[in-house]
């Protein structure tokens, strides 16, 4: 796991060039030039507080993070080629404020910030434009990737309150020539190459191509696959106050998915005693997953002034997908539907929805500049964001095909008949936005964002039956208030509201299957301390999120064989108070950095069953700790070696907080080296090793459809890479 030290996230391609220090937290990219030694270049680390460092995500443009009223975590792309980062899921390492939240091998990755999951339809975005992440979204071609933490009204029409995740493209930045070849255990090999070029009269023109390919081989028994990408990003400056950009990107990924443990009747399974890399999808008829995905977008870029500038963006994105898993669920030998038996074996489902379509369409008119007025300096954003989402499926297998058993060894027949119907949605949101930072004092700024949205939503189940349409309109305001106690010293406090979209899940068991339930409307509090210095960053932040909370109301809302008796609605609220702190510190050669959050988070205010009142929530640990701790060998220019820690705590596995699983810690140790040969470039070498001791836990506990399931840390696993940069 490392991190790079530079002094412009500008210059971020320039990877080969750059030191790299190792950390397990979220840093934030920085560039040296190749003409310094990084042996005697003066230690300094860059974190969301470092006043150069920028994410687009936090709505304010181009101010830096040190001075923004809210929390944000930068990972660059040098810090997950590192950590040996495949997909999305394996930035959890990077912050405290991170989380798994059902992340399994094989399919689409879902994060948890703030201890609430993400919502893979409405809280991604791609260069600031929404995206739809039921696909595994590709890195390779991605800059950075940056996450807001908090409720993100402002930000985002419709989202989850925890925070938003947004994936930002190379772009052309000058001459880049780069290829790496990358090894996993078990038998992964990674080969790609990044290329870049300016050309043209005074280098008008510029092109940045991604290319990737993954021969999947893991630890995971049964689990050979393979994916590939291609991207393109292209600009032209036309004039020096106009740029234009285009980009596209096309990737496939083709490998099995894992389907995870559960409780075995009234226990939770002793994690020493299982095996991480069992598969209980690995009947004879198992198929993989596919996923394959277009992405393009075409930005205009205008200066109108030397204040004021205007931006024209449209995106494009089209998913095609095959679903498939021999599905474990439940146990109707014992009459519990939401586990396994007490014996180990289990009922087992042939799953099938293939050739699924979803497309999201955006366009974004904004302008952006600064104006005084009242003896007020105010550095303003306003537009509009048209977007639309689609979705087309087939009708669905969803079929009982007999008994299996937790090691893996039953056998039984397929029945891949289309039983079943999905669910089409379409649905159609205007959002007009405001955001204003205004200068007070030259030591107060007030901060304003304001979003307008509204929407309409249908849905119709592929069998042409259970047609629902509403539309609706809702603001989301925020508003801070910070003041710089001294330089490099920022306290604010802030107040904003969210609005969350949630749909029934397509199951027969209930009465608004696959129908969209009315948005519901979140809140948060938060007070923050940023400082900042040569060798020293660190932040405090204490927030206060409160969510309603949906729930499955009704009898058998386990149990699809007695249909339509549950109800997925709207019951109580969810409140999360935490306490983040992170921080970095450098001394000579040795980089200290970490993060940790501590999390009260509860049930309230619950009709159906009161007993939850007061409760743990399930899969939310209720503390996180990440730290690592670097060293630029002396002796050896370019070489660093770091070791990193993770601790998370207890986690619920029940809604009554019956049953838990326990805390966890995994060691993880890296190394850097960088080499430059004459007359051909550098070379970077890296190492790694994942969970040093191979501790064996259960990682997560997410409760999914109505039923519990155990995901394992993974075993300890060697990684390897090199990279040359002509």
């Amino acid at each position: 796991m490392a991190f790079r030290s530079c002094k412009s996230p500008a210059l971020a391609p320039l990877a080969p060039l750059t030191l790299g220090i190792a950390a397990a937290f979220s840093a934030h990219a920085q560039s040296t030039t190749s003409t310094i030694d990084p042996q005697t270049l003066p230690p300094v680390t860059v974190t969301g507080r470092a006043p150069d460092a920028v994410a687009t995500i936090g709505g304010f443009g181009d101010l830096p993070l040190s001075k923004l009223p809210l929390q944000a975590s930068v990972i660059s792309s040098v810090a997950m080629k590192d950590a040996g980062v495949q997909s999305l899921a394996d930035i959890t390492r990077f912050d405290a404020s991170l989380g798994d939240a059902y992340n399994s091998e094989g399919y689409w990755s879902t994060l948890m910030v703030r201890g609430f999951a993400t919502d893979n339809r409405f809280n991604f975005r791609r260069d600031g434009l929404p995206i739809n992440a039921e696909t595994a979204l590709p890195l390779a071609n991605k800059e950075r990737i940056e996450i807001l933490k908090g409720t993100s009204g402002m930000q985002a029409g419709t989202s989850a309150p925890g925070g938003l995740v947004n994936l930002v493209v190379k772009r052309p930045e000058g001459t880049v020539r780069s290829a790496a070849l990358e090894w996993k255990q078990s038998r992964t090999w990674r080969g790609g190459v990044d290329i870049g070029q300016r050309f043209g009269e005074g280098d008008a023109f510029g092109m940045r191509v991604n290319a990737q390919y993954d021969d999947l081989d893991p630890q995971t028994h049964d689990l050979r696959g393979h994916s590939q990408l291609l991207a393109v990003a292209g600009d032209w400056r036309l004039t020096p106050d106009t740029l234009l950009e285009a980009e596209f990107e096309t990737s496939h990924r083709s490998q099995p998915s894992v389907p995870a443990m559960s409780l075995l009747g009234n226990r939770v399974p002793d994690a020493s005693a299982y095996d991480p890399r069992t598969n209980l999808n690995n009947q004879p008829w198992s198929q993989p997953v596919v996923l394959d995905g277009d992405t393009a977008s075409l930005r205009w870029q205008q200066r109108l002034s030397a204040d004021w500038r205007a931006v024209a963006h449209f995106a494009t994105q089209r998913l095609v997908s095959d679903d498939r898993l021999a599905f474990p669920y439940g146990c109707s030998a014992e009459g519990n539907y939401d586990r396994y038996c007490s014996d180990g074996t289990y009922d087992l489902y042939d799953y099938r929805s293939d050739d699924e379509h979803r497309r999201t369409d955006a366009l974004d008119l904004g302008v952006r500049g600064t104006l005084s007025t009242g003896g007020l300096l105010h550095e303003l954003q306003t537009g509009v964001l048209f977007s639309r989402f689609k979705s087309r499926l087939q009708g669905q297998a969803y079929n009982y095909v007999g008994t299996g058993n937790i090691d893996g060894t039953a056998v039984t027949p397929a029945d891949p008949t289309l039983t079943g119907t999905n669910t089409n949605r379409d649905e159609r949101n205007t959002e007009l936005y405001l955001r204003d930072a205004i200068t007070l004092t030259p030591t107060w700024s007030a901060w304003l964002g304001l979003r307008h949205t509204r929407l309409k939503r249908e849905s119709i189940a592929t069998d042409g039956s259970q047609p629902v349409s509403y539309t609706d309109g809702f603001t989301t305001p925020w508003l801070a208030l910070s003041h710089a106690l001294q330089p490099g010293l920022l306290a604010y406090a802030s107040w904003g509201q969210g609005i969350e979209s949630e749909v029934a899940p397509n199951r027969a068991r209930y009465t608004n299957a696959g129908q969209a339930l009315a948005p519901l409307k979140s809140r948060q509090v938060e007070l923050g301390l940023k400082g900042s210095a040569t060798d020293l960053s660190w932040g405090l932040a204490a927030f206060d999120i409160v969510r309603p909370r949906f729930a499955d109301v009704g009898s058998n809302c386990a149990d699809d064989t007695n249909g339509n008796t549950c109800t997925h609605q709207e019951d109580g609220e969810q409140r999360h108070r935490g306490l983040e702190a992170e921080g970095a510190w450098t001394a000579g050669d040795w980089t200290l950095q970490g993060a940790a959050m501590w999390l009260h988070a509860r049930v309230e205010d619950v009709a159906s069953d009161a007993t939850l009142n007061g409760k743990r929530p399930v899969n939310v640990p209720d503390r996180t700790l990440k730290l690592n701790l670097s060293w630029r060998v002396p002796l050896l220019t370019g070489l660093n070696l770091s070791a990193g820690a993770v601790h998370e705590g207890e986690r619920m596995v029940l809604p009554d907080n019956s049953l838990s699983i326990p805390g966890w810690t995994r060691f993880d140790a890296a190394a850097r080296y960088e080499q430059r040969v004459a007359g051909v470039g550098t070379l970077t070498w890296r190492v790694g090793i994942d969970n040093l001791s191979d501790r064996r836990a259960w990682k997560e506990a997410p409760l999914q459809f109505g039923h519990v399931y155990l995901y394992p840390l993974a075993p300890r696993t060697v990684r390897a890479s090199v990279q040359i940069d002509l």
